[in-house]
């Protein structure tokens, strides 16, 4: 029997309990083509709350009553598919579940094939986290959304986040300065160890009087690059330091995602005079672009320049309540299922 997480009803506002419901689903026997993979890892982000409404985004909703879909990473246990053969190793978004069946007529899980992990010397889950979407996004964001470049001056709201970790690490790489921004006295003590060069706590006070303070005890006059996973304040506060023609590459804004509330835009006319370029990009963007991000940060990975770091839940059991530790700030890095 394989067991799914499935949308029992649609959430209003933060998600709870009732939302989630888990069903059982006999084993079938195979078709020709399909290959079962039996997972390790599943992956839980942010972007899944956006698929709970029942609204056009860019990615298609949960139905519910329907098994969710997310990153994860497993083993084939059973194949009539000779490209994905017994013992092989799949990154996939059949997650939220124990086992998928894929491959044959299925449609792929979120659109997204299925693909047999190359042999880098990475850790499994790693391709969930710094070598998958989350690095991922942060590496394109980061390089080629914003066009940071050694010298700049970056700004990373989220900063203890999966993404928001690994553009810091990656900045620091590549010659930049960095001003990361996390709650509480733990994660900023961590995003310090990871090379930034400043550590804001949005949890202490304004964001914008921090973000000041770090830029005049830095010797800066202001910001080049601003990489967005929270929107709000840090949105607005980025704009009010941001040297002529900043560039912000918007990944996230979790701050809005279960609360529609009025974004603060008191700086917002400096996008003119700075010219402040401003993009919103999604990873599936530069799909092309993968090989050259994944031989990039292979070798930021084994020279000990990026450290992947992850919060784990244990058991299929934890899935809903790992997604909703993302809203309360309880991962540092990268949010995972072990199963």
């Amino acid at each position: 029997m394989a067991r799914a997480w499935t949308l029992a009803s649609r959430p209003a506002g933060l998600p709870n309990d009732s939302n989630f419901a888990m069903v059982e689903t006999p084993d079938a026997p195979l078709a020709d083509g399909e290959f079962r993979v039996t997972n390790s890892w599943l992956s839980v982000d942010p972007y899944m709350r956006g698929r709970m409404n029942d609204a056009k985004s860019y990615a298609d909703p949960f139905q519910l009553g329907e098994p969710m879909t997310g990153g994860a990473v497993g083993t084939v246990t059973d194949s009539r598919n000779a490209d994905f053969p017994v013992g092989a190793k799949v990154l996939h978004m059949g997650g939220w579940r124990d086992s998928v069946v894929l491959g044959g007529g299925n449609t792929p899980p979120a659109g997204m094939p299925p693909a047999r992990l190359p042999d880098l010397g990475v850790p499994d889950q790693h391709w969930l986290s710094i070598i998958g979407m989350p690095g991922g996004t942060a590496w394109f964001g980061l390089l080629k959304v914003a066009e940071a470049k050694p010298g700049e001056v970056i700004f990373v709201s989220a900063a203890a986040g999966a993404v928001g970790s690994t553009v810091t690490q990656i900045a620091k790489a590549k010659g930049m300065k960095v001003i990361g921004s996390a709650g509480g006295a733990d994660k900023c003590a961590w995003v310090k160890e990871l090379g930034a060069d400043a550590v804001i706590d949005y949890k202490a006070g304004k964001v914008l009087p921090q973000l000041m303070t770090a830029l005049k005890e830095m010797g800066e006059s202001g910001i080049d690059v601003y990489f967005d996973n929270v929107g709000g304040e840090h949105f607005d506060a980025a704009l009010a330091t941001s040297r002529e023609w900043a560039r912000f590459a918007i990944c996230g804004m979790i701050d809005v995602y279960n609360d529609f509330k009025a974004q603060p835009m008191q700086y917002l006319p400096m996008i003119i005079g700075k010219r402040v370029t401003i993009k919103g990009f999604l990873y599936p963007d530069f799909y092309a672009q993968v090989p050259e991000f994944n031989a990039d940060m292979a070798q930021l990975i084994t020279s000990g320049a990026v450290k992947g770091r992850e919060t784990v839940k244990e058991g299929l059991e934890k899935t809903p309540e790992a997604f909703l530790g993302l809203f309360s700030g309880e991962n540092t890095g990268k949010m995972l299922v072990k199963l």
